[in-house]
């Protein structure tokens, strides 16, 4: 139906006759002369109606934003003083010498130049996908896909499927279940990774496996979270973590060049231990300047118990957060409002200091804890900190992991408020997570329970669970957990070992992994793999704020299609079919 595409049209097609297909995305009637700019997913060419065309321009009369139409006509330069150049075609024009309207639009239920509410966005995602920004995402998240397929294929991998329905196994999050209707009163499950097909798959001898995947998880919303999300998952066997690190971390570097111009460099690798110690947080912005000091063994012994308590305790913690020359600045209403955001994570209190006159000693420092910190304890705080005249310095006191949460989240938003966050890219790798983190009286798997420990046997990992680290990385990028992996357990002894640690019985062990463990018998080769959250990765490329602004058609924060109306009501015919009787319960 066309000879060209809308972007593609240029001096080099000057006098020659196209044929266009798209939308009407403008219309303006000007003495007499009617021009269009008309769009398609390249982008726009406008277009010019001779009145001296009688019947063409009479239908041309008819256009109207969002027509559908196909029309033929002449390449023509624009004048010199008329070039249009925030159009990548404003050096040319189309003179119309066809025009059929395929389809008429209503008018709009949104506008695309003003904001309009995300749900409305959602509800007509199909009129909100013409937008220019969201057509770029898309077209932004293909080329994406294609040049990591490129990457993995001539690195060897191999793109193999696994299975949408299978067995629902504990792996964090609640699964999505499908009833079966030939094996009444069972179900299968959406898989929440391919995480164990593709430990099958290396122990099949597949030894590079790939996979652009969806993965279901049934958990509350945000951002960057959705209940159908995709990942691009890979495997590998005979390789160590340093080499799946720098495969790809290659395969990131080269997405990053071709894609936006942009050279990474190589990535810093950083223990878990630092970047909770330092920023409180296992996926660091390093665009911030800000860090975590440890103060604990400078307040042991004071009389103050907010300190005092969580310094001597082996699992507390006191951190100091530096804000340099941001003592005027930040006000008592502005701390008041920090104190309550804290608050979010658990910190009882926010105490502060600031440095008015390093010189003046006690009387240059303002705070309300003034009083209960002696002077040794005060100058060793200010000589750890490296504080200067006109800094304001945060201290959290709590259990360490409460500290983490809550001071990471401060420094983040302090950053934010005070425009300290740089502008460039800041990747590195967090390694050597601990195996297990204790919660509600239990060990739990970091990652996942076939994460594979460093350097222990079964027995010692038995006798020393919490000091354990995995074998275990983490990609960043400017914050946010790009990717994540590890080296596998593939000794079935060790495996046991682990779902022992984790509270799961041989006779559970055998219930939910009985394929896997059956498998780790018959010459498992060594492996490790990284999956990387595709949407997360898109998001970022493109700026956005959320990852819903780079999927086709995502749900909302209740896990919902407005568009659609889905979840919907099952008839009773097909729940009956498949044996499942629905019973809904009061929230209250």
């Amino acid at each position: 139906m066309r000879s060209h595409y809308c972007g593609q049209l240029d001096s080099s097609l000057v006098d020659q006759s196209v044929t266009l297909c798209g939308w009407v995305n403008k219309r303006r009637d000007l003495g007499g002369l009617i021009f269009i700019d008309m769009r398609d997913r390249t982008g726009l060419v406008q277009v010019v109606f001779d009145p001296d065309q009688q019947a063409l321009f009479e239908t041309a009369n008819k256009l109207r934003q969002e027509f559908c139409i196909r029309l033929t006509g002449t390449v023509r330069a624009r004048p010199e003083s008329q070039v249009n150049k925030s159009m990548a075609t404003g050096a040319v024009e189309l003179m119309a010498t066809e025009l059929e309207i395929i389809s008429r639009s209503e008018p709009l239920p949104i506008d695309f130049n003003q904001q309009v509410s995300e749900e409305q966005r959602l509800r007509f995602r199909y009129l909100d996908l013409r937008r220019p920004n969201m057509n770029h995402n898309i077209q932004f998240r293909a080329k994406v896909t294609s040049a990591v397929r490129r990457f993995l294929d001539d690195s060897g991998f191999l793109d193999i499927e696994t299975p949408m329905l299978t067995r629902a196994t504990p792996e964090g999050a609640r699964d999505y279940l499908v009833p079966s209707r030939t094996h009444k009163g069972k179900f299968f499950a959406l898989p929440q990774s391919p995480q164990l097909f593709k430990q099958l798959l290396m122990m099949s001898g597949f030894d590079r496996y790939y996979q652009i995947v969806k993965c279901f998880r049934d958990e509350d919303l945000r951002a960057d979270r959705q209940p159908e999300f995709t990942q691009i998952d890979i495997e590998t066997s005979f390789m160590s973590s340093d080499q799946v690190m720098a495969v790809t971390e290659q395969m990131v570097r080269e997405l990053f060049a071709a894609m936006l111009n942009v050279d990474l460099g190589d990535f810093p690798r950083m223990t878990w231990h630092e970047a909770m110690r330092r920023f409180g947080s296992d996926k660091p912005d390093l665009r911030n300047p800000l860090e975590l000091v440890d103060v604990a063994d400078l307040l042991k012994d004071v009389e103050f118990k907010v300190f005092a308590g969580p310094a001597n305790d082996p699992k507390g913690r006191v951190a100091a957060l530096k804000v340099p020359g941001k003592a005027e600045a930040i006000s008592r209403k502005n701390i008041d409002e920090y104190t309550n955001f804290v608050g979010i994570y658990g910190a009882k209190g926010l105490a502060w200091m600031k440095v008015n006159d390093l010189a003046a000693g006690r009387e240059g420092i303002q705070s309300p804890v003034l009083k209960f910190i002696p002077d040794d304890a005060l100058n060793a705080i200010l000589e750890r900190t490296q504080a200067a005249n006109g800094d304001i310095i945060f201290f959290g006191a709590d259990k360490a992991t409460t500290v983490a949460e809550a001071m990471g989240a401060l420094r983040l938003k302090v950053g934010q408020d005070f425009d300290l966050v740089s502008d460039e890219w800041r990747p590195l790798w967090v390694v050597d997570f601990p195996m297990f983190e204790e919660h509600e009286g239990r060990l739990h798997a970091i990652h996942h329970p076939f994460t594979a420990p460093v350097g222990v046997t079964p027995e010692q990992l038995k006798a020393n669970p919490e000091e354990a680290l995995s074998n275990a990385y983490d990609m960043v990028l400017n914050g946010v957990e790009v990717g994540g992996g590890s080296v596998r357990i593939h000794n079935n002894e060790m495996q046991q070992a682990a779902f022992e640690i984790l509270g799961i019985g041989k006779e559970e062990a055998q219930e939910k992994f009985g394929f896997l463990l059956e498998a780790l018998k018959y010459g498992t080769p060594p492996h490790a793999g990284l999956a990387f959250g595709l949407d997360r990765l898109v998001m970022l490329m493109v700026g956005a704020s959320s990852i819903r602004e780079v999927i086709a058609f995502p749900k909302t924060t209740t896990a919902a299609c407005v568009m659609t109306d889905a979840p919907g009501v099952a008839n009773p015919e097909a729940l009956a079919e498949l044996n499942v009787a629905v019973t809904v319960k009061d929230n209250d």
